[in-house]
């Protein structure tokens, strides 16, 4: 008998020893097995032990834990304990308290743990409701002031948006400890109480480092980035969270060159990055546009052996992708470890979409549901809008109907949106609209908002004038919507009804989004504003515009495509005003500054204009250069005199004149300019050197005017002075 004791004991410590070592589910069961084999399944030390290790420790092994839960026959405090915290920090919060009502049921005794795992349950899910059940009944059992349950409490409070509740708690407290007043800090910081942080912190008897970091988060969310630094330099500690904070918060709120900065002091005070602060200098790059800087990360990333990380290496594509090297991020793609997530597939196809390159990005589709991955909900927001942006419509309707009916993914609107963004792209408008208004979901001001920007390059004045109402009715005061309006009008020459759009907008002190460029010239960001300050930078940018813009003339052919300003101007003034556009000023500051040969890189906060696109054109035949230009919508790489956008959406805006002024042969005059409409086919347009031409400066073969509508599909309208 003592035998059998001894080896029963030998036993358990094995399989607790061994199941401390246990990384997968899969090595799990076989420990699960051997104490099935051995009769230790019935034990309650080992039975908790290996639940606690399933619901809390592997990351997909909680349904398992489930199982086990309920295989036991008589389930103790502990047991409980554990399946209620596994089901609050799990993806379905509310079934910790499903179980909590089950304990409760069997008369199980209540502890404090009970209480504040199930009360970290109610807060992932935001049931207020449940919480403050959860409260009364702590209350009845005593354990409201119990340290634990009362900082529980607290965060609770917290995530449901109740910070006066939260700091009801905090107070009662007769002794709370720098964790309960770290919890009421991150609270009033969680539900926007930035002066109600401060009087917390400076109240606080003592503080450690997470006090610190509590700070420099909660300053950064609320968009108080000069507080933030204050704190930092205040700091008598840094660890490597405060690090990543500034990292990456600087570079969420646009602060690039501070992101870098902070970077490059972390190397510098001798720290080693953590995955944080690198894929947070890694977004820094992709949002300025900073490829130089971009490929320095990447070999420090490969000294440092941190391309091993998933993260880290999505961070890269992401970069490249976004400075215009698709064809690096493909490299880093490739070379990636073999357990590719969803996320690496995602970022390849969403980068591929950004360029322009559809049928790639279906492609790649249909390589990850080949390599045994299924798509989520944003693979196929990426799809859809590689869709989008190529002008594959039947595709794009394909992959949305797949979506619900081959993987049984319900569309949210990010999903709907796409959809109304590939019909309205293509001028499909009233079928966009009727989409809008067929959707089993509320449209959003997003949804209302990208029909209300086809309206504007397509011209469509009644539907953009309904969309217009639907906005005003969501979200009255933003300034875009009222700018897409104005800019409808004035394609259709409405200038009264311009001047009312923008009257409305002083009275209502609404404020216009200013067009910026930046370009990344010798490491160092550079933003220029439209109309923006004169400076020295500013006027080497004019300066050598006005010499482009000059040799443009005289070698190109260039005329400037004043159609571009929708503003009841004269001509001269509108060409001055189109020549001061932002990305002409980037465009211009680096051909002075950066040496010949070198890609020229830019990033612009609106849709590039007509009049832009064609400079960029021109520029990059006429100068030998390589431009990148990445707009609110997608990327324009110019070479050789044409765009990899394939100037879809400028054949959409010249179909737009089409309806505009009509069809058929003949001319007439609009506002002084001499309109021949006629009929050609799109294929046979090429760029003509020499073309005065006001609104579209292109060309057609002679050999191709016999072509009849009826045999060329692809029609385009063309207006020449």
């Amino acid at each position: 008998m003592k035998k059998s004791t001894a080896t029963v004991s030998v036993t358990e410590q094995l399989c607790l020893s061994l199941l401390h070592k246990c990384k997968t589910l899969k090595t799990v069961k076989q420990i699960h097995a051997i104490t099935c084999k051995t009769g230790l399944d019935t034990d309650r030390i080992v039975a908790g032990k290996l639940l606690l290790h399933c619901a809390v420790s592997i990351s997909d092994a909680l349904d398992y834990a489930r199982r086990l839960f309920h295989h036991f026959p008589d389930p103790d405090v502990f047991m409980y304990n554990t399946i209620i915290r596994g089901f609050a920090e799990s993806d379905t919060p509310r079934n910790s308290l499903v179980a909590f009502v089950e304990m409760r049921r069997r008369a199980c005794v209540l502890d404090s743990f009970s209480f504040a795992f199930v009360l970290k349950g109610a807060a992932n899910y935001g049931g207020l409701r449940g919480g403050v059940q959860l409260h009364c009944d702590a209350t009845r059992h005593g354990l409201d002031t119990h340290l634990f349950v009362a900082t529980t409490l607290v965060s609770m409070y917290a995530e449901c948006g109740c910070v006066s509740s939260a700091r009801k708690v905090f107070e009662e407290m007769s002794e709370p400890n720098v964790v309960a007043w770290n919890a009421v800090l991150t609270a009033c910081f969680r539900c926007g109480d930035v002066k109600g942080s401060e009087e917390i912190f400076d109240r606080m008897p003592i503080r450690n480092l997470t006090s610190w970091n509590v700070m420099l988060a909660g300053y950064i969310k609320a968009g108080e980035l000069e507080l933030a630094k204050e704190v930092f330099l205040e700091m008598p500690v840094k660890d490597d969270v405060s690090w990543s904070s500034m990292i990456a918060g600087f570079a969420q709120n646009g602060c690039f060159d501070e992101a870098f900065g902070f970077f490059r002091k972390l190397l510098w005070v001798g720290m080693r990055p953590n995955e944080v602060s690198l894929t947070g200098v890694l977004s820094a790059c992709a949002q300025a546009g900073a490829f130089e800087f971009g490929k320095i990360l990447q070999g420090f990333l490969e000294k440092s052996g941190f391309l091993w990380m998933i993260s880290v290496n999505n961070a890269l594509m992401d970069t490249y992708c976004k400075c215009g090297n698709v064809g690096m991020a493909r490299l880093v793609f490739e070379r990636m470890p073999e357990n590719k997530s969803i996320v690496s597939w995602t970022t390849m196809i969403a980068g591929l979409a950004m360029h322009g390159n559809g049928e790639e990005a279906i492609q790649l589709f249909h390589d990850m549901e080949a390599s045994g991955i299924s798509p989520d909900g944003i693979t196929f927001i990426s799809i859809l809008y590689a869709c989008s942006h190529a002008g594959l419509i039947e595709q794009g309707c394909k992959y949305f109907s797949k979506m619900k009916d081959v993987y049984g993914i319900e569309p949210v609107i990010e999903h709907y949106g796409c959809m109304v963004d590939l019909y309205g792209r293509a001028g499909k408008l009233q079928k966009a609209y009727d989409f809008v208004c067929q959707m089993p979901i509320s449209p959003t001001a997003i949804i209302w908002r990208t029909l209300l920007g086809a309206c504007s390059i397509h011209g469509n004045v009644k539907l953009g004038e309904k969309v217009k109402e639907r906005l005003s009715e969501l979200e009255p005061s933003d300034s875009g919507d009222h700018v897409l309006l104005s800019n409808i009008y004035a394609i259709a020459g409405k200038w009264k009804d311009v001047a009312t759009v923008r009257r409305s907008m002083t009275d209502q002190k609404i404020k216009k989004t200013p067009g910026w460029s930046m370009i990344e010239v010798d490491k160092i960001m550079y933003t220029f504003v439209a109309g923006g300050k004169q400076d020295k930078i500013a006027e080497e940018a004019y300066e050598k515009l006005s010499e482009i813009i000059s040799k443009l003339r005289i070698e190109g052919g260039y005329v400037p495509e004043v159609g571009s300003v929708l503003h009841d101007i004269e001509e001269e003034e509108k060409e001055d005003s189109v020549s001061r556009h932002s990305e002409k000023l980037a465009l211009a500051f680096g051909m002075a500054r950066l040496c010949e040969g070198r890609v020229i890189r830019i990033v612009k906060n609106l849709r590039v204009c007509r009049d832009c696109h064609a400079v960029m054109k021109l520029i990059s035949r006429v100068y030998r250069l390589e431009i990148l230009v990445r707009d609110r919508s997608r990327f324009h790489s110019f070479r050789d005199g044409s765009c990899s956008c394939k100037d879809y959406w400028l054949f959409l805006e010249r179909t737009t004149m089409a309806k505009t002024f009509g069809s058929g042969n003949g001319a007439s005059s609009i506002d002084g300019l001499l309109l021949v409409r006629e009929w050609k086919c799109q294929s046979c347009l090429k760029l003509c050197d020499k073309a005065a031409i006001t609104l579209v400066q292109y060309a057609i073969k002679e050999d191709c005017r016999g072509i009849l509508l009826e045999e060329c599909p692809d029609f385009i309208l063309i207006i020449l002075t």
